[in-house]
């Protein structure tokens, strides 16, 4: 296995994204999740650009204080301004940023376009990988 502060995001990070906007309907987000076995979807203006994200977790806080079928948007639950990572970031110092803000989903960016995330399932893989491919 290669020194882990060699390895950079773009190795370890998922590239096919799952997208809604801030006016998403937090129960179609809650499809695009369930739908694609994905535990977070990227949050996104017209524009593309990031500006926030929903992950399951936050389906937690949605059913405790919304009645469901509210019609509430994905705006009121996301967390805005999500900490990103970029392509060629080290992937422990990315680990160490996960580790301080107690969080699971970092999405990597370039400029404000998401082009991948990172996730701890992503490092549990690469952990648990033999033999790590070359990207």
């Amino acid at each position: 296995m290669d020194d882990i502060d060699d390895v950079f995001v773009a190795r370890l990070m998922t590239s096919d994204l799952y997208t809604v906007t801030p006016d998403t309907l937090v129960e179609d987000a809650a499809a695009v999740l369930l739908d694609n076995d994905v535990s977070s979807a990227l949050v996104v203006d017209d524009d593309g650009a990031l500006v926030g994200i929903l992950t399951t977790t936050d389906f937690v806080d949605i059913v405790a204080k919304s009645q469901p079928k509210a019609e509430t948007t994905v705006e009121r639950y996301m967390s805005p301004d999500p900490i990103t990572a970029g392509a060629q970031d080290s992937v422990a110092a990315v680990a160490a940023t996960m580790v301080e803000h107690g969080i699971h989903h970092v999405p990597v960016v370039d400029g404000t376009t998401p082009i991948g995330i990172i996730t701890t399932s992503d490092f549990a893989a690469y952990v648990s990988s033999p033999e790590t491919p070359s990207p």
